[in-house]
């Protein structure tokens, strides 16, 4: 090994890694949300004519497996380790986000790929979050996954971009294959540079000793703390921690409104406001703009607690009722999305503004539940913990995509009415999710050695 230098922040660099790595995967994702409205039409206008319901059951399908699978995902990755589960991961949704360019109209075949595509989509977080245990100290690890969590609104963001442009450029016929296409081979451009650079802290050379301390300086690694990150932890035991269902039921109650926001969003705006599929593009492009600012600062505000005194746990919870708070503001949505009241210009404008608010607030909430793994479990389940977690909610995710596709079919000449029940869901779920994590686990309660 070459001689190590004296200065450095390589974690960074590993941040990045993991941002850039988020980015494709919610580029490759979002896809089907652009290509909805064509799904939809009749045949005889050159669509495939699926009904919202059979929208609902596509990204039901992807939600469910993609939740499913993460519990496996978690494991292999606590296994295998991050460099190569993440690799796998990542080879595994490109390679059927590509396929999926070729299987025809046919619904069933659309899920049976984007169900395979879910099973590679479902490493990367687990892998990221337990990268980010790794080579992180407890004190950034909220802002390091808010960093890397900001890639999923910058992915959304470019697909908003990407995917009108090549439908217009090239019409739906051959748009909808050159758009699986394009997006599906982006994540083996990161496949180099992950592979080349990333290695664990103690064995990377470009890892000084001040950096190596500082990445070391939780309790975890403490005296005795190599032999609490290598034991084994029993992986069924995971499932009767209290802890392990704080998480759980955080991500069950709060994961669908995301899943909303990225499948629906598009298509309220068509709806509610008669926009084509041109000005669809600059509002989702801003609601995912804004989303990024709460990743990033709700990922950063439990370090000023931490300055003031508070511990990790009251910091990270008090962050999080704060977050919670502030997706009421979603409540106004149908209120000034009224045309009749604000005219053509204005609605637009200010529904969209509380929607921001509504997604910059799951951003940050998402940073720090995500953290909250780490904060309780020893780094060698982090994997295994959050795909369970994910597991869970994924499940409360399929549930938000069909109760929107139902609500679209059963109002479907008032789908004003149908959107205004999916935002009040949208506003309320992150108070009850607080509520009940707070109830699981009230003080600190760390996970010992398993």
């Amino acid at each position: 090994m070459s001689e190590r230098p004296a200065h450095s922040r390589v974690r960074w660099v590993i941040c990045a890694l993991l941002f850039f790595s988020t980015t494709v995967n919610y580029v490759d994702r979002q896809v089907i949300s652009y290509l909805k409205e064509y799904f939809c039409l009749p045949a005889s206008q050159g669509g495939f004519g699926w009904s919202n319901e059979d929208f609902s059951y596509l990204t039901s399908a992807f939600t469910g497996v993609y939740a499913a699978m993460t519990v496996g995902a978690g494991w292999f990755i606590d296994r295998v380790g991050t460099r190569l589960g993440l690799a796998v991961a990542l080879t595994v949704w490109s390679v059927f986000g590509v396929l999926n360019a070729f299987v025809g109209r046919l619904l069933a075949m659309h899920i049976l790929v984007r169900s395979a595509f879910a099973v590679g989509e479902a490493g990367n977080f687990p892998a990221s979050i337990k990268t980010v245990a790794e080579w992180f100290p407890k004190r950034e690890r909220a802002l390091a996954t808010g960093i890397f969590n900001a890639g999923t609104n910058v992915g959304a963001m470019i697909a908003a971009i990407l995917v009108p442009f090549i439908l217009a450029r090239f019409g739906f016929v051959a748009g909808w294959k050159i758009a699986f296409v394009v997006t599906g081979g982006l994540g083996f451009f990161w496949l180099i540079p992950w592979l080349k650079y990333y290695d664990v802290p103690g064995r990377h050379p470009r890892v000084s000793p001040a950096e190596l301390a500082l990445i070391n300086e939780s309790a975890e690694t403490a005296a005795g703390a190599e032999a609490l990150v290598e034991s084994k932890v029993p992986w069924v035991r995971l499932f009767v921690l209290r802890q392990t269902w704080a998480f759980a039921f955080g991500k069950f109650l709060t994961d669908g409104i995301w899943w909303f926001y990225l499948f629906w969003l598009p298509d309220y705006l068509l709806k509610q406001f008669g926009y084509s599929k041109e000005q669809v593009i600059l509002p989702t492009f801003i609601v995912y703009g804004v989303a990024i600012v709460g990743s990033v600062y709700g990922g950063g505000l439990p370090m000023g607690f931490i300055r003031r005194g508070l511990t990790v746990y009251r910091a990270r919870m008090r962050t999080m009722l704060l977050i919670a708070v502030c997706p009421l503001v979603v409540l106004l949505t149908e209120y000034f999305g009224n045309v009749a009241r604000f005219g053509k210009h204005w609605a637009p404008i200010l529904a969209v503004g509380t929607i921001c608010v509504g997604a910059a607030a799951h951003q940050a909430w998402s940073a720090n539940l995500f953290t909250t793994v780490s904060d309780m479990f020893p780094k060698r389940a982090v994997g295994s913990v959050t795909g369970i977690g994910t597991l869970v909610g994924g499940v409360g995710g399929v549930a938000v995509q069909l109760l929107a596709g139902r609500l679209n079919d059963v109002f479907a000449a008032t789908p004003h009415t149908a959107y205004f029940i999916m935002f009040i869901v949208c506003a309320t779920s992150y108070l009850v999710a607080w509520a009940v994590m707070k109830a699981f686990v009230p003080r600190p309660m760390p996970v010992l050695p398993l």
